[in-house]
């Protein structure tokens, strides 16, 4: 790794986790301990989520917003995420991890109660973005911390708690969602304001359980990559956003938006591998399992995004039911996903095994999406129902296990840049996932209304009809059409997400597992390899013969994983040429 120049400083943590380190290991009691503000932080901002998700059609309703704004307040969200998960993946290996989690929920809570006082759609917008800020940031900090404290080997347990903290709050957030909207004396404002308590209680215990070791290095921040890479990110949901409706999707606004996209991305490319501490470190991609773990998440994160988000707003406005309905009849998505994460992360840490689950994870979760691609308005909710809970344990099983693959063959120097990259693409995937899918429900929504419309002789006022999704104060006949076209529109976009999930399935059949490794610091299993050889007190046969078994898994794994990697060098030049 290149050094900086002396005049720019920061700082980076890693956690004692090793005795090859000089260090006593973390118990796992100790390792809980240190997690739980991370896990309650990360289930605030999940809940927020879906609590938000539930309430977006009332929310709507109320402010007087259209289809097209809908998608947008969602893909204000994840777009302030992915541009800012890797800015915060970067700073957590320059300076605190614990002051930059703090941080960032702060900035997620000053979302929530600009959001949740917001009176109009522009407003809401503007604090969604800050709230997506602030996901970002936990995001991104999460992986890291828990890649700092915890090895490959005894990740794949913690990472199910943290997955089944994930589907917890993603459980419960549509049930509270629906239960304050339906309660007069709340309404939706609450869905925002909710968050706050639950915020400030996750900044206590993170001040009081993680305590992390300050280690002190100097690196060089890259300002000029993290314009660029925002930037690049940024035009072409603008574009999704507003071809079709303010333009043409074949006109010289398209070729302006895209043109501008890929000048900017291609100037960060060259940044990106010229600077010494790029913001996204590309020289990743010289690792074919990396590759495929990004290529994975990108079409993970548009199948899960831009697949589910549409699921309560079919529920709501295309079968009629209301918002605790709706959130009662998404749960077996959370309780899949549930399932999965914790019983995969358990079996992983036991056998070290992890492929196979990155595979089953891409065949329920392209089964599940394809089978909500038949939905329609007549559909039985029970068949809906069991498609949903294949979808959640797909999400499940490829979540946390992808970014597992990635973090085994980096050092923890490297942790939170390169976990944050994998987070930067799903998220980014899952951003352009919600932006193209919800412009082709947005298009097809106002084509069928307007056929169904001139069927019953009734013209269309200024092309817009359907717009609006407040269907309560449309006649009944109208409002029937229109529900019966978003169910069929709906069914359509998931025919969409489940071929860009087979792309996922293609990509993790395709990487090659690695064993595990017991330590977080990439050159620790050499160093255990060695240390027997030296001169140490009689520590009784017992003892010895642990030691000797632990350096000798290490020794092993160290050399699998080098020698894979050597292969998939080997193998990713010859492609190349």
């Amino acid at each position: 790794m290149s050094v900086a120049p002396p005049h720019t400083r920061a700082t980076t943590e890693t956690a004692p986790s090793s005795p090859a380190g000089g260090d006593k290991p973390m118990s796992h009691r100790e390792v809980l301990e240190a997690m739980t503000g991370l896990m309650a932080a990360l289930f605030t901002a999940m809940l927020s989520s879906t609590i938000v998700s539930t309430a977006l059609p009332t929310i709507l309703a109320d402010l007087k917003g259209t289809q097209s704004q809908y998608t947008w307040i969602i893909t204000a969200s994840l777009l302030a995420t992915t541009v800012s998960t890797p800015i915060w993946g970067k700073l957590s290996d320059l300076a605190s991890k614990k002051v930059l989690v703090q941080l960032s929920i702060v900035v997620f809570v000053l979302g929530s109660v600009v959001a949740g006082m917001a009176h109009n759609v522009p407003l809401l917008i503007g604090a969604r973005v800050l709230q997506g800020l602030g996901m970002g940031g936990l995001t991104a900090l999460t992986q890291s911390i828990m890649g700092a404290i915890v090895s490959p080997r005894e990740r794949g347990r913690y990472g199910g708690y943290m997955g089944a903290v994930m589907a917890v709050s993603t459980v419960s957030g549509p049930l509270l969602g629906g239960l304050i909207v339906d309660t007069p004396w709340l309404g939706w404002r609450w869905t925002f304001y909710l968050c706050i308590p639950l915020a400030v209680i996750a900044l206590v215990l993170l001040q009081k359980t993680l305590h992390l070791t300050t280690v002190k290095r100097r690196v060089q921040f890259d300002y000029l990559g993290a314009v660029l890479i925002a930037g690049g990110a940024s035009l072409p949901l603008l574009w999704v956003t507003f071809a079709g409706h303010d333009f043409a999707w074949l006109s010289w606004q398209t070729a302006a938006y895209l043109g501008a996209s890929l000048v900017l991305l291609a100037a960060a490319t060259v940044v990106e591998l010229r600077h010494p501490e790029p913001l996204v470190p590309l020289r990743v991609l010289g690792n074919r399992t990396a590759v495929l773990v990004i290529i994975a998440s990108i079409s993970v994160g548009t199948a899960m995004f831009g697949g589910s988000v549409f699921l309560t707003q079919y529920l709501q406005v295309a079968r009629g039911y209301s918002p605790t309905e709706a959130g009662l009849l998404t749960i077996p998505v959370m309780l899949g996903s549930f399932v999965a994460a914790t019983v995969a992360g358990q079996i992983i840490t036991r056998t070290g095994t992890w492929k196979v689950f990155l595979v089953i994870g891409g065949v329920l979760l392209t089964a599940g999406l394809g089978g909500l691609g038949t939905l329609d308005h007549t559909t039985p909710i029970w068949r809906a129902s069991v498609f949903m809970g294949l979808m959640g344990l797909g999400m499940g099983c490829l979540m946390q296990n992808l970014m597992l693959a990635v973090q085994n063959t980096v050092d923890v120097t490297q942790i939170g840049a390169t976990s944050a990259t994998v987070s930067f693409f799903r998220t980014l995937g899952g951003a352009v996932g919600v932006s193209v899918l919800g412009a082709i429900l947005a298009t097809r929504i106002k084509d069928g209304i307007a056929e169904g419309l001139a069927a019953m002789g009734v013209k269309a006022g200024g092309g817009s009809a359907g717009a609006s999704l407040d269907i309560s104060a449309l006649p009944k006949p109208i409002a029937t059409l229109v529900r019966s076209t978003y169910a069929d529109a709906t069914g359509h976009i998931f025919v969409i997400a489940a071929v860009i999930s087979l792309v996922a399935l293609v990509a993790v059949v395709f990487i090659k597992e690695v064993p595990l490794r017991t330590s977080v610091h990439l050159g620790e299993a050499q160093e255990a390899a060695t240390a027997p050889a030296v001169a140490a007190p009689d520590l009784g046969e017992p003892a010895e013969v642990e030691l000797r078994t632990v350096a000798k898994e290490a020794a092993e794994a160290t050399e699998a994983t080098e020698a894979t990697e050597a292969e998939e060098s080997v193998e990713w030049e010859t492609a190349r040429a």
